[in-house]
C-alpha cells in the first residue's frame, strides 16, 4: 500500500495512515548517519594499527565524511524538492549502504577514506530528506511536535550509542563490524520505504547549477580549512587559502542568491529571527557537544584507563536521561512552551560542561564525570527538539528541503568549527588530563554563547510572534 500526500501535507488535518512506520522508517536511517559520525573515534587505534596510517591519515578517515556531508548538503536537500523526496531519500540510502559495505571490506587506508566520503554523500542526501519527509508527514501542531521531538531523542542519543557501538565492536569483533551493522538495517529501511513513505510530488522548475556549485565549493571549502587548522594551524597558506575561497565563493553565493529565480537557498530562510537564531545556536551547541564526545572519550581511556566498550558504557548516565527527557518534551512544551525550556536545556548543558571541566587525573569517573553527564543528557533532551523546531519555524512546503538543508547544514558546521577550536585552544595545555579540561572550558565558552543567541534573539522573536497571533484571534473575535 502507498501513501500519497500532497507537496504540503502539513495542512493534512489527519495526519498520515501509518506514523508510526513512517517515523521508525526515518528515525533509523537518520540514526544511522549519526552513528557514522562518532563510531569511527572508539575504532581510530585498530584501524591505524591495520592500515599503518599516521595522525594525519587517521584525522582524515572521519573528516572525508563530515567534509562531504557538510559540503554537500544544501545541494542534497535541493535535489529533493526537484525530484520527489521519498525517491531522493531511497537513492541516498543506497548510497549510504553501499559505502558502508565498502568501508567494511576496506583492503587498504585509501579505500576506507574513498568509502567514507562515498558514505558522505549519501548521508547529505538522506538527512536533508529525512526531515522534510517528517514535515511533510505529520501535521502543525501536537503530531508534529510529538515526531519532532522523537527526531530530537534520535539526534540527541546517536553520538553516544555510536561510541558505545564502535567501542564494543573495536574490542570484541572488529572495527569493520560497526559498519556492517549498516548494511542489513539500511537495506531494510530501502524495502520498506515505497511501501508507507509518503510521495512528494516533484516541484517543477529549474535546477539552480550556479548556487549549488557555489553552495557545494563555499561550504567544502570552508569546512575543510576548519578541519585541517586543528592540525596544520590557522595561519597555514592551505587553511589560509580555503577559507579565503570559502568567503569569496560563499558571498557570490549570497549574491546570486538574491537575484535566482528558485534558488538552492532561499535568503527568505533568514528573515525570521526565530529560524536564523536557531541556525546560529544549533551551530554554536553541536560544535561544544562535538568537543565534548570527543575529548571525554580520551579522557576515560587514556586517564581513566577505560577499554573503547567501558568508554562507551560510560557514555549512558547522559543518553539515558536524554532519552527520557526528549519524549517527555511535548507534554512539557504544551505546559512550559518551547522557548523556556530551549533556555533551561542550553544553560543545562552549560552547567554540567562547566562541571566536567574541573576534571584532573585524581577525580573519580562517578563525581566527575557521570554527574555532570546527567545535567548535560537533560539539557540536550530539552534543546535539541526545540532548536530543530524554531530552524523550520514558519517555513512554506516550498521551502521544506531547503529549511531542512539549513539545519543540517549548521549541525556540520558547527561540529567541525566547534571541534577544531577545542582541539586547538587545549593543544599547549601540557598534559592529557589538562587538554581535556581546557578544551571543555572553551566549550563551555561556545554554550555562554548559544545561551546568548537563544535570549537576545530567538525569545523575543518567539514572544512577538505569540502577540501577533494572540492579537489576529482578539481581531477575530471581535468581527
Amino acid at each position: 500500500m502507498h501513501v500519497t500526500t500532497s507537496p504540503d501535507a502539513s495542512t493534512n488535518s489527519t495526519g498520515p495512515a501509518h506514523p508510526r512506520a513512517i517515523l521508525a522508517i526515518i528515525l533509523v536511517s537518520y540514526f544511522l548517519i549519526l552513528l557514522d559520525n562518532s563510531i569511527i573515534f572508539t575504532g581510530l587505534p585498530s584501524i591505524g594499527a591495520a592500515f599503518n596510517l599516521g595522525p594525519s591519515g587517521l584525522s582524515w578517515v572521519q573528516d572525508a565524511y563530515t567534509l562531504v556531508f557538510g559540503g554537500l548538503l544544501l545541494l542534497g536537500a535541493r535535489l529533493g524538492d526537484l525530484l520527489g523526496r521519498r525517491r531522493v531519500f531511497v537513492a541516498g540510502l543506497l548510497v549510504f549502504v553501499t559505502a558502508s559495505f565498502l568501508i567494511g571490506v576496506a583492503p587498504a587506508g585509501w579505500w576506507l577514506i574513498g568509502g567514507r566520503a562515498l558514505q558522505g554523500i549519501g548521508a547529505a542526501i538522506v538527512a536533508p530528506s529525512a526531515l522534510s519527509l517528517l514535515t511533510a508527514s505529520f501535521p502543525e501542531g501536537e503530531q508534529r511536535s510529538r515526531a519532532v521531538a522523537w527526531y530530537a531523542a534520535t539526534a540527541g542519543i546517536g553520538a553516544s550509542l555510536g561510541m558505545l557501538v564502535g567501542g564494543a565492536a573495536a574490542q570484541w569483533i572488529s572495527w569493520r563490524a560497526g559498519f556492517f551493522i549498516n548494511v542489513p538495517i539500511g537495506i531494510a529501511m530501502i524495502a520498506l520505504a515505497p511501501r508507507y513513505l509518503p510521495t512528494t510530488r516533484p516541484q517543477p522548475g529549474r535546477f539552480d547549477l550556479t548556487g549549488a556549485l557555489s553552495a557545494t565549493t563555499g561550504v567544502g571549502a570552508l569546512v575543510f580549512g576548519i578541519l585541517e587548522s586543528a592540525e596544520r594551524g590557522w595561519t597555514d597558506p592551505a587553511v589560509v587559502g580555503a577559507l579565503v575561497v570559502a568567503a569569496v565563493v560563499l558571498t557570490i553565493l549570497v549574491l546570486h542568491e538574491r537575484s535566482a529565480e528558485q534558488p538552492i537557498m532561499p535568503l527568505r530562510l533568514f528573515g525570521d529571527r526565530r529560524r536564523s537564531g536557531a541556525y546560529a545556536a544549533r551551530a554554536l551547541y553541536l560544535g561544544a557537544m562535538m568537543g565534548f564526545f570527543f575529548f571525554t572519550t580520551q579522557l576515560m581511556q587514556s586517564v581513566f584507563g577505560f577499554t573503547a566498550f567501558q568508554a562507551g558504557l560510560g557514555f549512558l548516565p547522559m543518553t539515558v536521561v536524554n532519552f527520557a527527557v526528549a519524549t517527555a518534551f511535548p507534554r512539557l512544551a504544551r505546559r512550559y512552551g518551547e522557548a523556556p525550556l530551549l533556555v533551561a536545556g542550553v544553560a543545562l548543558t552549560l552547567i554540567g560542561m562547566g562541571w566536567l571541566a574541573q576534571v584532573d587525573p585524581t577525580s573519580s569517573y562517578l563525581g566527575a564525570v557521570a554527574l555532570p553527564m546527567v545535567l548535560i543528557g537533560a539539557g540536550q533532551g530539552l534543546a535539541f527538539a526545540p532548536l530543530t523546531n524554531f530552524g523550520l519555524a514558519g517555513v512554506r512546503a516550498v521551502d521544506a528541503g531547503a529549511a531542512s538543508g539549513l539545519v543540517n547544514t549548521a549541525h556540520q558546521l558547527g561540529m567541525a568549527t566547534g571541534l577544531a577550536i577545542l582541539v586547538a585552544a587545549s593543544a599547549s595545555a601540557g598534559s592529557l588530563s589538562a587538554e581535556v579540561a581546557t578544551a571543555l572550558l572553551w566549550g563551555t565558552g561556545l554554550l555562554a554563547l548559544c545561551l546568548l543567541v537563544v535570549v537576545s534573539v530567538i525569545v523575543p522573536a518567539q514572544r512577538r510572534v505569540h502577540r501577533d497571533q494572540e492579537q489576529l484571534m482578539a481581531e477575530a473575535v471581535a468581527r
